[in-house]
């Protein structure tokens, strides 16, 4: 029999950690641009790491970056700490403390899992020869933009947090697969993300003599239809795309017509053609409104771009999942239409993320960004000792590839 890969029975016998870790900052969580006891947490436990310097600050106030080694090669290991505005539905012990406030979206396990990673690979630098940096950064905001249309990635960016960097990787829980089971995809493999907000404008009214003006309620009908109608004759049957209408507010009182209906919407797309297609075609949507009468405004936020895994960096991830593990299912199929600002980062380093099945086999729903969200904490060992090997994994590649330059 094959004996037991090193890092991952290293990283099993630290489980109790690993998990102690997630279950405090579970129970701490707060949401984008506001991490402010979640990055104190990561920095003090990253500070007992031997051989690791903390950087706090850089890009955002909340970004904690360590870093383990010198000189080149160098790659990122990345993990985000945001929560979401979810109330939590679990009552275990661990629940979340801070009413409205939930890390259903793994992001508590994202961090605990880099952490373990961490202490696996400065143990690794001290026992053996390796050259090279490994930079575990704790991203803060990633889940909602500014007031700049920023998320969390392109303040990090912008800073230098990935100055140098050769490669990068992230994982995500993954609650739709169990543990032992981990999704891959090369190439496009999540969504641009954008919002739209339009208000449709009439001359409201009396309820009792709609004749007299213009109801924008009625437009709204017209202007439903049309969207929904894009996707399905506008944009290519093989191109993924997705419009969803997520608020429509209007009205004071059951006898007055409303003057104007205000309507929100998420936009998903995986290319840049189909994405500047669909702002195009929403406006034109809206437009009938002055065909009917009334009048529009429109505004299109675009968020973040599409995630595109980097091909040779998924090869080094898929080793590293075969030496942790040669028994770990590895699914190709890309991640769907949901958002991830690690996109910004493989748009100017090669890069890709990993989804770690994490599914708990007890017959309830526990999707990500849903109240009774969690995870099967075996994943938690597994996912630190995957990020380790992986980042063995490219710095020794590294090192080989410049050894036969020099040889050459």
């Amino acid at each position: 029999m094959r004996d037991k890969d090193e890092l991952l029975e290293q990283a099993e016998q630290m489980a109790g950690d690993i998990s102690g870790w997630r279950r405090a900052l579970h129970q701490y969580p707060e949401l984008s641009f506001q991490e402010v006891e979640t990055a104190r947490f990561i920095a003090s436990v990253l500070e007992t790491v031997q051989g690791i310097t903390v950087e706090r600050g850089r890009g955002l106030k909340t970004s904690v970056i360590g870093t383990l080694g010198t000189g080149r090669p160098v790659i990122a290991l990345r993990a985000d700490i945001d929560a979401l505005p979810i109330d939590e539905a679990n009552t275990c012990d661990y629940r979340s403390r801070n009413p409205g406030v939930m890390h259903a979206c793994g992001h508590d396990a994202h961090a605990a899992i880099l952490l373990g990673t961490a202490r696996l690979l400065a143990e690794h630098f001290q026992k053996q020869q390796v050259c090279g940096t490994v930079k575990f950064i704790f991203q803060p905001a990633e889940e909602t933009i500014d007031e700049d249309s920023l998320s969390g990635s392109p303040y990090l960016l912008q800073a230098g947090a990935y100055e140098g960097v050769e490669a990068a990787i992230a994982l995500h829980m993954c609650p739709w697969l169990p543990v032992g089971d981990v999704q891959l995809s090369d190439g496009l493999s999540m969504a641009n993300v954008d919002v739209f907000r339009a208000e449709i404008v009439g001359t409201g009214g009396h309820g009792a003599y709609p004749e007299l003006g213009s109801d924008p309620t009625w437009m709204l009908g017209v202007i439903l239809q049309a969207l929904h109608g894009i996707v399905p004759r506008k944009v290519p049957a093989l191109e993924p795309a997705v419009i969803s209408i997520g608020q429509i507010h209007a009205g004071t009182a059951s006898n007055i017509i409303p003057q104007e209906v205000k309507v929100e919407g998420t936009v998903r797309s995986y290319t840049g053609r189909v994405r500047n297609l669909l702002e195009t075609e929403i406006e034109r949507a809206f437009s009938l409104a002055t065909q009917l009468g009334g009048d529009y405004s429109f505004s299109y936020q675009r968020g973040e771009p599409a995630l595109v895994n980097d091909k040779q960096v998924n090869a080094g991830i898929i080793r590293a999942i075969h030496k942790t593990d040669p028994s770990i299912d590895t699914i190709d199929r890309s991640f769907g239409m949901g958002g991830e600002d690690f996109g910004y980062v493989t748009q100017q380093v090669p890069g890709a993320m990993f989804f770690l099945g994490c599914g708990l086999q007890d017959g309830v729903s526990r999707e990500l960004h849903t109240a009774h969200f969690d995870i099967d904490e075996r994943s938690l060992p597994l996912g630190a000792a995957i990020l380790a090997n992986a980042a063995i994994d490219f710095l020794e590649t590294e090192q080989n590839r410049e050894g036969e330059n020099d040889d050459a």
